[in-house]
C-alpha cells in the first residue's frame, strides 16, 4: 500500500482486517507510527472497534518501537505472534517505521523478503504500508519493495474543483487480471466511500489533473460535509 502521509493507507488495511475477523479468522496488526490509544479512538469513530476485536481475541495489535527492537527481533516477534494467534491477515504499518531500525536499505529488503516468504508459507495475507515523500507530483518511497509484493495499491492526492481529493488505483497484481481504472475515494465518519472511475480526467496520479470530459465523475459531498 503506497501513498503520501494521510491518504488513508492504514484505513484501507483495516478493511481487510475487519473482513478477516467477520469470516471467523484472526488478524495481527503491528503499528510503528501511532499510539494505540489514539489509533483505537480514531478508528472507532469510523466504525472499527479494534479494542473490542483485541479483547475478544480476534485481533492481536501491538505497538512497535523501532528503537527498542532489532530487525531480526521484530521479524521473530511477528512470526511468533502469527503462530500463536493463527492469524490469517497480518498488517505492518508502516515499513517506514521498520526502516528506522535498519542500518541499510539492502538489509531491509532482505528482512522483508524473508518475513514475507515465511508468512506466505503459513497461509497469511500480509499488508505493508509505505509512506512516500511529498504530497503531490513526483513522489518517491524511502525504499522500493514493490517487486516483492503480489499486489500494489497506490493512493494519491489530487486537486480538482478547488479541493484536495484522494484517488486509488491498482498498479500491480501478480496473478490474474485487475481493474486498471483510477477511482476517487473519500474518508468520512463511516469510513471509506468509493466513487466511479475518473475517466474524464488526465494526470490524476501527478496530482494536478486536466479535465477532458463533462462534469459528473467526482464523489458528491455528504450532508455532513
Amino acid at each position: 500500500m503506497l501513498g503520501p502521509a494521510g491518504t488513508g493507507k492504514s484505513l484501507f488495511t483495516l478493511q481487510f482486517v475487519a473482513a478477516t475477523i467477520r469470516r471467523g479468522q484472526k488478524a495481527a496488526l503491528f503499528v510503528f507510527d501511532e499510539e494505540l490509544g489514539l489509533l483505537f479512538d480514531r478508528t472507532r469513530a469510523m466504525g472499527f472497534d479494534l479494542e473490542g476485536m483485541r479483547d475478544e481475541g480476534s485481533l492481536h495489535v501491538e505497538q512497535i518501537d523501532a528503537a527498542e527492537l532489532s530487525p531480526g527481533e521484530f521479524a521473530h516477534r511477528v512470526r511468533h505472534r502469527v503462530n500463536t494467534a493463527q492469524a490469517k491477515t497480518v498488517v505492518i504499518d508502516s515499513l517506514n517505521g521498520y526502516q528506522a531500525a535498519m542500518p541499510e536499505e539492502n538489509a531491509l529488503i532482505l528482512h522483508v523478503h524473508e518475513l514475507l516468504q515465511y508468512l506466505n508459507r503459513q497461509g497469511a495475507n500480509t499488508f505493508l504500508t509505505v509512506a512516500q515523500h511529498g504530497l503531490v507530483g513526483d513522489m518517491k518511497a524511502p525504499v522500493d519493495v514493490t517487486y516483492l509484493a503480489d499486489t500494489v495499491i497506490l493512493l494519491r492526492y489530487f486537486e480538482a474543483s478547488g479541493k484536495v481529493r484522494r484517488a486509488v488505483s491498482i498498479i500491480k497484481k501478480r496473478t490474474g487480471s485487475h481493474e486498471d481504472t483510477i477511482r476517487e475515494f473519500r474518508i468520512g465518519p463511516k469510513g471509506l466511500s468509493l466513487g466511479g472511475p475518473l475517466d474524464e480526467f488526465q494526470g490524476v496520479l501527478r496530482g494536478v489533473p486536466t479535465f477532458i470530459g463533462r462534469p459528473g465523475p467526482l464523489l458528491q459531498p455528504t450532508e455532513s460535509e
